[in-house]
């Protein structure tokens, strides 16, 4: 059993079709409609459409100011695009401690982070369920920084009714196949700004602004723009969003109820105001069980299994770089070795739902040290 499959079909076939029989195949009219049905769809009064989230990240920080030697808080728990994108623009990552119960930043942890070098408080929305964007707005107002969202996970998620991605300064998605929604690659930039949306556009397309016959070029800007191959699928994506995300929200709790009473297992919170996409359907194992052999003993019951994410601390490039000790984020460290992701997509049948609860609870209990 795979750890994730999209929901994809004829309507993405048929899309892609068409724009290869239009010729039409770079940035185009496809691009456009779909950053328009994000913009509905979210709310944002801007949305650019990027290669990636990855870039997308990169961009938002050139965009925002953001230079080398600058200091971007960011979670110590998260995939290591989010570590990557500030290290591209010569900047520092100083990584905070997360709850341990969201996977999120602690914002109790933001205010002895900041220093007089940060540009940028960056929170990811782990797995897809919002971080406390409320105590983190509320830090980063005081300090007169802007807050981009990691939003990557988070399409269709929700934080007091309002979208993630749209809580902060800005916000980017990723439509990378174990999204939300998917374009194969991609991502999207959305913002309420009108002044870093325009420059936003302007260094996504090699820092070019089009006259009448031909461009000017007034930045040096990046190619980190999306394909109208990409967006095409992206927009018969959104055609279906609603029930992509509704699918995977029920497929959560049919697993939740499926995984209820197995002995060291710890499953995913969802506050009441706060609406997750379950992007990752991530538990967290007591610390008496080997977390890594429950990896091993459920791919021989052929069933896909991975680790929450990653404490970016402890792979080798930041630890070599930034010497950070497992002490600095003790929760961080616990996530990366006791977190685990189950595969959840809406196409899970219930006997599905069985099957995984049936090989973790014996997987677990073959896992206990000692």
């Amino acid at each position: 059993m795979r750890l994730n499959i999209p929901l994809t079909g004829d309507p993405e076939v048929e899309a892609v079709r068409e724009v290869i029989e239009s010729g039409y195949l770079t940035q185009g009219p496809k691009t456009a409609a779909f950053e328009a049905a994000i913009r509905e769809y979210t709310e944002a009064r801007h949305a650019a459409a990027v290669s990636s989230a990855t870039t997308g990240l990169h961009l938002a920080l050139v965009a925002l100011g953001v230079q080398p030697g600058d200091e971007v808080i960011i979670p110590g728990f998260s995939f290591p695009a989010t570590a990557n994108a500030v290290i591209q623009q010569g900047a520092i990552p100083v990584f905070v401690d997360i709850d341990i119960e969201t996977f999120n930043l602690d914002p109790s942890l933001l205010e002895q982070a900041i220093t007089e070098r940060t540009r940028v408080i960056m929170p990811v929305h782990a797995f897809g369920l919002c971080a406390d964007m409320d105590a983190i707005n509320d830090i980063a107002d005081c300090h007169g920084l802007p807050v981009l969202e990691d939003a990557a996970c988070a399409l269709g998620g929700t934080y007091h009714g309002r979208h993630a991605g749209t809580l902060g300064t800005a916000g980017v998605y990723s439509f990378h196949p174990r999204k939300i929604i998917t374009t194969a690659e991609g991502g999207m930039i959305t913002t309420d700004n009108d002044e870093l949306a325009a420059r936003i556009g302007v260094l996504r397309a090699h820092g070019a602004v089009r006259g009448e016959l031909f461009m000017e070029f007034v930045d040096a800007g990046f190619n980190y723009r999306l394909s109208d191959v990409h967006s095409a699928i992206g927009l018969a994506q959104m055609q279906r969003i609603t029930e992509i995300v509704d699918g995977r929200r029920a497929a959560a709790q049919k697993l939740r109820a499926a995984l209820e009473g197995i002995d060291g297992v710890r499953l995913p919170i969802e506050p009441k105001t706060i609406a997750h996409t379950y992007q990752s359907f991530v538990i967290l194992l007591d610390d008496d069980i080997d977390r890594d052999e429950v990896i091993r003993r459920m791919r021989t019951r052929d069933i896909e299994t991975t680790l929450g994410t990653y404490g970016m601390h402890l792979q080798p490039y930041f630890r070599d770089r930034f010497g950070i000790s497992d002490a600095q984020l003790p929760q961080t460290t616990r996530a990366h070795h006791q977190a685990l992701t189950l595969p959840l997509y809406p196409q899970l049948e219930a006997s599905d739902m069985v099957m995984i609860a049936d090989a973790l609870r014996a997987s677990v209990a073959e896992s206990r040290r000692g």
